[in-house]
């Protein structure tokens, strides 16, 4: 497959909520993530399906549920030969991540900040109008992917052009099964485009401006 995937360094970040003011330190070991969010041509190729609104083949996919990017890294690690990092279980909507798997998956929200990052400190990793497109320069719609320019670490798209799901869920205790979406898309204001900026949906949720990319652990070979 033609994912072409970045080593992210291992490193810790200092997540934050908003809402609830709460912050907590993360360490991370070394990953591997996407370089770009899944293409509309990528997702099809591994799905043969085509759920996005908008049409174009170098366009992110959009209109996809959380447990949609579920089951297409699980079928992308089948096609590639690597062991599914997910099971889904028996009531459709919880799903277990086998930590040892060597195959795709989504990145958890800590994983994504820090790349996001990528060693810089402030809420972005660039000049937004350079590094993003968002509702001050996409003209009310997506965009081609790697169009704009990458973080320090060869990321692209990491803010901007369509909100990314995360593995990790929101806040259980009050938000249930929602999980995590991060980065902002082509509809928002500059505000919701930054390194920090938490949202978050139910797992079976689609609409044009959320998509995803994929990530892989570094497992050891024995």
């Amino acid at each position: 497959m033609d994912h072409e995937m970045i080593t992210v360094p291992a490193g810790r970040v200092t997540l934050s909520d908003r809402r609830t003011e709460r912050r907590w330190d993360v360490r991370l070991a070394s990953f591997r993530l996407a370089a770009h969010p899944v293409t509309q041509e990528q997702y099809a190729r591994v799905t043969g399906a085509r759920p996005s609104t908008a049409r174009g083949e170098r366009l992110p996919v959009e209109n996809v549920s959380w447990q949609d990017a579920i089951r297409f890294c699980n079928a992308l690690s089948e096609r590639s030969g690597l062991s599914p990092a997910y099971h889904l279980l028996a009531d459709g909507e919880s799903t277990d991540w086998d930590p040892r798997s060597d195959g795709y998956r989504l990145p958890t929200e800590a994983e994504w900040e820090h790349a996001c990052r990528a060693d810089t400190t402030g809420p972005r990793y660039g000049p937004l109008d350079e590094i993003a497109w968002y509702r001050g320069n996409a003209d009310e719609r997506i965009h081609e992917v790697g169009g704009k320019q990458p973080n320090p670490w060869g990321l692209y798209d990491m803010l901007g052009d369509v909100w990314e799901w995360c593995w990790d869920l929101y806040d259980p205790e009050v938000y249930g099964s929602y999980r995590v979406l991060r980065g902002g898309g082509w509809f928002d204001e500059h505000w919701s485009c930054r390194a920090s900026v938490r949202r978050r949906s139910h797992p079976t949720f689609r609409v044009d401006d959320v998509g995803f990319r994929v990530a892989r652990s570094l497992v050891p070979r024995h």
